[in-house]
């Protein structure tokens, strides 16, 4: 592949219905590709922990993935609060989600540990009632 493919998702904040969506998308765009079933996986876990983030703490805002020639490349980007304290946030288990979501089922504090786990660097840029920037890529 010589150019790179450029995809955008728009999430929806607070609406747990359709959370999950661009990762489903994305992840049946590179088996479609014949990506290698792995990195596949790595990919959409990647973009689905982002995803109910978005959803969970920020109000929505928008995925942009970019498939390069030696790596994927995955922007998450939100206007939501921003992180306080990302070292916190980075810890397996600590969560800031509110009750009624912990009832729904998310929230448990994994979201960002599990972006680190599958991806080969993250970068995150934050900033308190501006927003959050994360920046993940797997090589391939």
């Amino acid at each position: 592949m010589t150019d790179s493919l450029e995809f955008r998702y728009k999430i929806d904040g607070e609406d747990f219905t359709r959370a999950g969506e661009a990762s489903r998308a994305i992840k049946k765009k590179l088996k479609t590709m014949g990506m290698d079933p792995e990195l596949v996986r790595r990919v959409a876990i990647a973009i689905y922990e982002g995803e109910i983030n978005m959803v969970i703490h920020a109000n929505g805002g928008e995925i942009t993935i970019i498939i390069g020639d030696e790596d994927i490349t995955m922007i998450l980007a939100d206007v939501g609060p921003g992180i306080p304290d990302v070292e916190k946030a980075m810890m397996a288990g600590y969560s800031t989600a509110a009750d009624h979501v912990r009832n729904l089922g998310f929230g448990a504090g994994m979201g960002l540990p599990n972006m680190k786990k599958y991806t080969d660097s993250l970068k995150i840029e934050t900033e308190i009632g501006v927003g959050t920037t994360v920046t993940m890529k797997v090589a391939y």
